[in-house]
């Protein structure tokens, strides 16, 4: 399945369930996961490696997490 035919399908699900496909798309499920994983974990760097950023910075602000308890987390969690 291509990049466009799943973005097509999540827009029908999307529309299915009564929602707008410009609010929820591919992006806000993608964002919507690793946060999931993030509040269940606590994991910041594993967020960091799922989603393929390359500084954890970058994570941080993608999640919206305080910079400073996430840098923590992240230096207490090996990989």
């Amino acid at each position: 399945m291509s990049t466009r035919q799943y973005a097509r399908l999540v827009d029908e699900w999307v529309i299915a369930i009564g929602l707008c496909p410009e609010e929820y798309g591919t992006n806000w499920l993608r964002r919507t996961k690793a946060s999931m994983i993030y509040r269940a974990t606590g994991n910041i760097r594993a967020i960091q490696i799922l989603l393929g950023h390359s500084k954890i910075e970058n994570t941080v602000r993608y999640l919206g997490v305080d910079v400073e308890d996430a840098l923590l987390l992240a230096e207490r969690t090996e990989i």
